[in-house]
């Protein structure tokens, strides 16, 4: 039973209780009172965290985790709560995931964890060089904006093969609640009509200033009923013909025609969407111990860098002494956010010289975990002072030695992330992205007579821009025909190392700010003893390499001079997580939602 739900959600599990339930096999999606959905206000707004007693859904938007809810009660599995969950996503929060792009799942069987990876990657004609100009990488936004950042979608080709070996509902089944949200339309929240508002590039596109703003370029308003029949007539192919509708016929035809215009067109191909293929690899699992409990943490392997380097930093820390309590007045003690970062930053060293696709890139010394190796993280952190280090240098796991350059820092974005338990004890961290917010922002659409569409990823901005560095040495995580960039996205499972009982499905977007964000809660939860909603309303910390990142107006004047004084350029700015998370409690399990967006956890 739900215990902590505010008044307008309980009015819609109210509602949705009142439903005949459906028999199994058979899912008989209603759509949620437009009253209900979604929240009141943009910003910050306090969430109190969830209770349920079997299973659970947490995602980033009230529709969509409804949607995942729903699937559940009639039936569903984790895996398949988490399709309708991006359907749903890539309809209602368009900036950060969908059909368009990629993700990284993690799904629990009740035995094993697999890790299904539906990165996207980089055509056939894709250049080392694509995004130089006169000898220097192209700024950021040019590269965003330009053909060349848009890979090869992956995140429904993936599902289909994840859908294949653990759904339970029918696979057309799991779109319809998009399908139908997208046909009646749904009521444009805070955060879209502010970020829409905030984004002078989206309006560049013929095809998404039709659809998302007004006739005085002003985005639709709050509360605005959005119908996206374009969208709807999609889905509906995908629903009857499977990952082939996308990667296919007319809806690929409009996406290469839409990678190929100016400016910088780029070289996508019919060719590249038919050939893509997701990939199974093993997850990436390292034991922790905190508060006297030996855990095991399983997260995403390469090209995915957030597992390794939250294992680092964890593992560095645990060789660090603590001077005085870690958390006093719901924030991390100066001395231990000093170590945190001083963590961050070698991790990061690391994750610049070594990390990138593994299908081009060979681990150190062979292996991966050589990088969360004991004995290496306790060597590493004997670099850790009482003072800031001014550069953090690369390390040598297994004793290996590299040709590579380090990557330089490069700015990411985007993503959102779904967590689910069933209550056959299956569970799902999925992290799903187009990478910068809306993407490229290239809309695609099969008949420009027709409102909507989807947006393609510009994910191919999270290679290095530069193949190289000044000597002409190149970098692991170059543009090459095939590969799949580097990623920070970081879905996690945690277990009980002893019982092997499954404890916490969580993750978080935020670009590279994702290994902080996850890294948080996981301090939180299982160092400090917070339950998740706790852990998740922290006030934002790290380090990418450089300055020290304090969340803006979340910590006393006394810790940001404490660092200074320590050598810490601190840079206190906005870092809007984005993380959802639901954990297990002796009475079942409580789901936390981040104040910073608009994410509800539902369940029964």
């Amino acid at each position: 039973m739900n215990i902590n739900l505010p008044l307008s959600l309980t009015v819609m599990a109210l509602l949705s209780a009142c439903t005949t339930q459906p028999p199994a096999n058979a899912l008989r999606y209603s759509v949620p009172d437009h009253a209900m959905q979604p929240e009141a206000a943009s910003g910050n707004t306090a969430k109190p965290g969830w209770a349920y007693t079997r299973q659970a859904v947490a995602a980033a938007n009230p529709l969509a985790t409804d949607a995942g809810h729903q699937v559940l009660r009639a039936g569903g599995s984790a895996l398949d709560a988490a399709i309708a969950v991006q359907m749903v996503l890539g309809l209602v929060e368009p900036q950060s995931s969908g059909i368009g792009g990629g993700a990284f799942l993690l799904h629990f069987d009740g035995q094993k964890v697999t890790a299904h990876d539906g990165r996207e990657t980089a055509p056939a004609g894709a250049r080392a060089d694509m995004f130089m100009d006169q000898g220097k990488p192209l700024p950021f936004a040019d590269a965003v904006q330009s053909g060349h950042s848009v890979g090869v979608p992956g995140v429904v080709r993936m599902l289909e093969v994840a859908h294949r070996q653990h759904g339970r509902l029918p696979w057309a089944q799991l779109l319809q609640p998009a399908i139908t949200l997208a046909e009646q339309g749904f009521r444009v929240s805070p955060r879209l009509n502010a970020l829409l508002n905030a984004d002078a590039l989206l309006k560049k596109d013929p095809l998404a200033l039709r659809f998302f703003y007004q006739a005085d370029g002003q985005a639709w308003p709050v509360g605005h009923v959005l119908r996206n029949p374009e969208y709807a007539h999609v889905l509906r192919l995908i629903a009857s013909q499977g990952s082939r509708a996308l990667h296919e016929g007319p809806v690929a035809q409009a996406m290469v025609a839409r990678t190929a215009q100016a400016p910088r067109p780029g070289t996508l191909s019919l060719q590249d969407l038919a050939n893509y293929q997701p990939r199974m690899r093993e997850a990436l699992c390292f034991d922790h111990t905190a508060a006297s409990r030996a855990y095991r943490l399983c997260g995403f392997p390469p090209p995915s860098s957030g597992q390794i380097a939250i294992g680092q930093i964890l593992g560095m820390l645990g060789h660090t002494a603590a001077q005085g309590p870690e958390l006093a007045s719901g924030q991390p003690s100066p001395d231990w956010l000093h170590r945190y970062t001083e963590a961050s930053r070698l991790a990061f060293a690391d994750r610049a010289q070594y990390v990138a696709d593994p299908d081009f890139v060979s681990a150190p010394a062979g292996d991966w975990r050589s990088m969360l190796a004991p004995a290496y993280l306790r060597d590493r952190s004997q670099l850790i002072g009482n003072q800031a280090m001014k550069a953090a240098p690369p390390g040598q796991p297994g004793g290996q030695t590299t040709s590579f350059a380090p990557m330089p820092t490069q700015t990411e974005y985007g993503t959102s992330h779904i967590s689910v338990v069933d209550a056959q004890g299956r569970a799902v961290a999925m992290t799903t992205t187009i990478e910068a917010a809306f993407g490229s922002r290239r809309m695609v659409t099969t008949d420009p007579s027709r409102p909507g569409g989807f947006l393609l990823n510009n994910e191919l901005t999270d290679f290095s821009l530069a193949p190289a560095d000044a000597q002409g040495r190149p970098i692991a995580n170059r543009v090459e025909p095939g590969k799949r960039p580097r990623s920070s996205m970081s879905p996690t499972l945690v277990f009980d190392k002893t019982t092997g009982q499954l404890l916490m499905s969580g993750g978080s977007p935020g670009g590279a700010a994702i290994i902080h964000y996850t890294a948080k809660l996981l301090t939180g939860t299982l160092h400090w003893g917070l339950n998740a909603q706790q852990a998740i309303d922290l006030p934002n910390f790290g380090s990418l390499g450089g300055p020290t990142l304090l969340e803006a107006q979340r910590f006393e004047r006394s810790t940001v001079d404490a660092l200074k004084a320590r050598g810490h350029e601190v840079r206190e700015m906005e870092m809007t997580s984005g993380l959802q998370a639901i954990e297990r409690t002796p009475s079942g399990w409580f789901g936390g939602a981040d104040p910073r967006r608009e994410g509800v956890v539902l369940g029964n």
